[in-house]
């Protein structure tokens, strides 16, 4: 499995990005993927996740409301719907792909993860 996360920029507060995590080897369509976060000098977080089927999502609280996770199998591809961005949401997002189909917020849950895409949120 070959996840690669994209989207990343720098937005002001209040703006929105939407982050893609495409799977090149196309074999995660069969298990829960998730996104992470780590912003500098802090542990890597639970962002948001989604069921194999795009039917079961997940959210940190900090997020909930305010992101949204989707899922396209048939592009092998998860998408993170971010909005009403701040500063705190500053960070490098990971996807991760789950052992199996339903996946939550631990991250030794996840078997696969890819390379980070940096998020900054200016004030």
């Amino acid at each position: 499995v070959q996840l690669q996360a994209s989207g990343g920029g720098l937005v002001q507060a209040g703006g929105s990005l939407r982050l893609s995590c495409k799977d090149s080897k196309r074999t995660f369509s069969n298990n829960a993927v998730g996104w992470f976060r780590q912003a500098p000098g802090k542990e890597r977080e639970f962002v948001a996740s989604v069921s194999w089927r795009g039917g079961t999502t997940n959210y940190a609280d900090s997020v909930r409301g305010r992101f949204t996770i989707s899922r396209d199998n048939a592009k092998s591809t998860v998408y993170l719907q971010m909005s009403s961005l701040n500063p705190e949401d500053t960070a490098v997002y990971y996807c991760a792909s789950a052992f199996g189909p339903y996946s939550g917020s631990s991250p030794e849950s996840y078997r696969y993860w890819g390379q980070g895409t940096l998020v900054t949120v200016s004030s």
